[in-house]
């Protein structure tokens, strides 16, 4: 007899998310985490009331140089925080390059993979720098 674990269902609060019937509506599996790293990204350390060290604060680096010491600070600060706050991934790397069409944004991809099942996944945004 062969036990599986089971895969959890994940679920997390909705960032702006209404059903269609008026609803709150719930972001279920890979959504869920993703939302949550995005918020986890977003907000500023200070920002929550009850956790007053949650959050990345990219928005910080806004101003600052597009130069390799700012993209590497900006990768150290993702991977800590989300390796701090989002214990449902496994980040295997983060990627912080200068934007082709802009001078002032930066792309950040960062590869992780769900520590339940390790299916490996990616989330990729823009920061602009506004340099």
């Amino acid at each position: 007899m062969t036990l599986r674990t089971p895969v959890p269902k994940i679920i997390s609060w909705p960032l702006g998310a209404i059903g269609t019937d008026g609803s709150l509506s719930w972001s279920e599996n890979d959504n869920s985490i993703r939302e949550n790293m995005l918020n986890i990204l977003l907000t500023r350390p200070g920002e929550r009331i009850q956790r007053p060290e949650f959050g990345a604060g990219l928005l910080k680096f806004i101003h600052q140089p597009n130069n390799e010491t700012t993209r590497n600070l900006i990768a150290g600060v993702v991977k800590k925080s989300l390796s701090v706050w989002e214990t449902r991934v496994q980040i295997d790397g983060v990627d912080v390059t200068p934007a082709k069409d802009s001078l002032a944004e930066v792309h950040i991809n960062i590869r992780y993979r769900l520590r339940h099942n390790q299916t490996p996944a990616s989330l990729g945004l823009r920061l602009n720098l506004g340099v």
